[in-house]
């Protein structure tokens, strides 16, 4: 079955419009996410307590009719909690493999930063591979698959930060930040009676998410584009300010997040617009930076936009 860019943007339309029914006032948070979610990423939902993350999560999770699962990251919280264990049988003689709570299509991982890495690290495969490996077997993870996870960066007290290499598995980091004022009164409103999590309804199967992101990946991206990508993350990596900047594996998350994005607005092409809208979503996560960032990642998003008025945009891509 093939999908067209226009069933692609009324498929993104309708999706933001029911996260925004729970989401007030959060239209732009809930329209990355479904990008995200179209560009078969993974996206980490990073601010201070009480603004909406984990609802989102779970909002998302149910309009996208499939498996659910949440997993509340602990200290004491192991690898095999998240992935399963292989257990002994005394019928068969033989191990049988019990599958962990990352056997879903979208998991929700609160936060993550409060397991130690050894159990972060238990994402790792699962995020890049979409599979688990247990004693020498290989188990596939239901399609499509995504994770959702959350995080506070102002509450130090009994987290682990996210390494390099786990922060590089997302495709995208979201902050939600406070809602405006008559946002916050329409969600009190709301909320008084019911929760709106309860009457939200599923707008796509998995099979259509499936078929959505496959259409995604066909969006057209012109070499020059290519090039222009290239010469954005390289100069991530040798900017005064920058340790380690955006990876191999970020521009390619890059480049399908600009794709998302294009196909959003029923378009089949990616524009240079396309790249830099995604630009702080999808790179600033990314960056180590010389001195320490503050938590908001005030200068992190400071050395993207640096890095964007820099490099010059492609003659061609521009007059498109």
């Amino acid at each position: 079955m093939t999908v067209t860019h226009e069933q692609v943007q009324a498929a993104a339309q309708a999706l933001t419009a029911s996260l925004e029914l729970v989401m007030n006032g959060q239209s732009q948070t809930c329209h990355r996410i479904v990008t995200v979610l179209l560009a078969g990423g993974h996206v980490l939902l990073e601010d201070v307590p009480g603004v909406g993350k984990t609802v989102l999560a779970k909002a998302l999770a149910k309009v996208v009719d499939g498996k659910v699962n949440r997993i509340q990251f602990t200290p004491d919280l192991l690898p095999s909690d998240v992935t399963g264990v292989a257990i002994f049988d005394q019928a068969t003689a033989s191990l049988r493999f019990h599958e962990g709570p990352v056997f879903a299509n979208v998991v929700i991982a609160d936060e993550i930063n409060r397991a130690p890495a050894k159990t972060q690290s238990a994402l790792l495969e699962s995020m890049e591979e979409h599979q688990v490996s247990s004693d020498g077997s290989t188990h596939q993870l239901p399609e499509p698959f995504m994770v959702v996870a959350t995080q506070n960066p102002w509450d130090l007290d009994g987290t682990y930060p996210l390494p390099e290499a786990q922060r590089d598995r997302f495709m995208a980091r979201l902050s939600l930040g406070y809602p405006a004022a008559e946002a916050e009164v329409a969600m009190l409103t709301r909320h008084r009676s019911a929760d709106p999590l309860d009457e939200l309804q599923s707008v796509l199967t998995t099979a259509e998410v499936s078929l959505l992101q496959d259409a995604v990946a066909q969006v057209y991206v012109a070499e020059d584009l290519t090039e222009y990508l290239v010469a954005l993350g390289r100069a991530t990596r040798s900017h005064p300010e920058v340790s380690l900047g955006v990876s191999p594996r970020g521009l390619l998350q890059w480049m399908r997040l600009a794709q998302a994005e294009a196909a959003a607005a029923g378009r089949g092409y990616v524009t240079p617009s396309d790249l830099q809208a995604v630009a702080v979503t999808v790179a600033a996560h990314r960056l180590v930076l010389q001195a320490p960032d503050d938590a908001k990642g005030t200068r992190a998003r400071d050395v993207l936009e640096g890095v964007l008025a820099s490099v010059a945009v492609p003659a061609a891509a521009a007059r498109a």
